[in-house]
């Protein structure tokens, strides 16, 4: 038998809902605008798109601010699928090689040391 939701259980379940309508609603705004503005041709690598597979073509935001959408289109290009999961990557690890992890990720630590066995190479014996 289910029990009934707690009032903060159902003010998160209402966040969520309207957050994901808001992002919902957001994406086929600027998504839509692109579409007219732009050729159905990707940005990077040229693919050229129809209405039979259009929807393998992606908005990318070029400064990665999605809540930043001029209506002139500047923030945007047409990407493909898979140039705009390369494009993004790119991103996430030119942020790691600076030292600034995303969310949820791990910058990496160097560990070796080309220092470590040094005064066993140089060794004990002193020559005078």
């Amino acid at each position: 038998m289910a029990g009934k939701k707690s009032e903060s259980d159902q003010k998160l379940d209402d966040i969520v809902a309207s957050a994901r309508r808001d992002s919902e609603t957001r994406g086929h705004g600027y998504r839509a605008q692109a579409l007219k503005l732009y050729p159905w041709i990707c940005g990077r690598c040229s693919r050229e798109f129809t209405r039979v597979n259009l929807h393998e073509l992606t908005v990318h935001h070029k400064n990665h601010d999605h809540d930043f959408n001029p209506s002139d289109g500047t923030n945007w290009e047409l990407l493909c699928l898979y140039c705009h999961d390369n494009e993004h990557q790119r991103q996430t690890e030119a942020l790691l090689n600076k030292g600034i992890a995303l969310e949820g990720e791990k910058a990496p630590s160097a560990t070796f040391n080309p220092f470590a066995d040094l005064k066993s190479m140089m060794g004990t014996d002193k020559k005078d």
